[in-house]
């Protein structure tokens, strides 16, 4: 079965410090089609970006837990909380399979947790099988 094409580019909010994992992602996904990839270091400046009307809402958002600042737990909290960006959908995307850090995110409402494969091309896979499912395969609500 063929998925039809974007009718337009999708847009990631990426929140990553790691510059080398953001290029990763950002690579892999550039490689499967249109996707407007917005990246931010922190969940202080994710928010900033969410909550400025002049940008466009991301359909996903792929967050890391370990960043300085605001971290991806407390992040994911305030925006699972927010009832105009709770909607979107989240993957945490990390380094850590902490059982205490999985069930942390799916009790604040991660739509998925990925563990960062340290192989490249395992790592390269998983982006690719996250953006494959979020934005090919699963049904989104209308922009509006």
């Amino acid at each position: 079965m063929s998925v039809p094409a974007p009718t337009r580019p999708y847009d990631v909010l990426l929140v990553e410090d790691d510059i080398a994992d953001a290029m990763l992602i950002q690579d892999a996904l550039a490689a499967r089609g249109a996707r407007n990839l917005t990246q931010v270091a922190d969940g202080i400046e994710a928010l900033e970006y969410l909550r400025d009307p002049a940008n466009q809402r991301p359909d996903l958002i792929v967050l890391d837990l370990n960043m300085p600042r605001m971290n991806g737990r407390e992040f994911l909290a305030v925006v699972k909380e927010d009832p105009e960006l709770r909607t979107i959908p989240v993957v945490v995307l990390t380094t850590s399979a902490a059982p205490d850090d999985v069930s942390g995110a799916y009790r604040h409402h991660a739509n998925a947790y990925v563990t960062k494969p340290v192989n490249l091309e395992e790592f390269e896979e998983a982006v690719r099988s996250i953006d494959t499912f979020y934005l090919d395969v699963a049904m989104k609500p209308p922009r509006g």
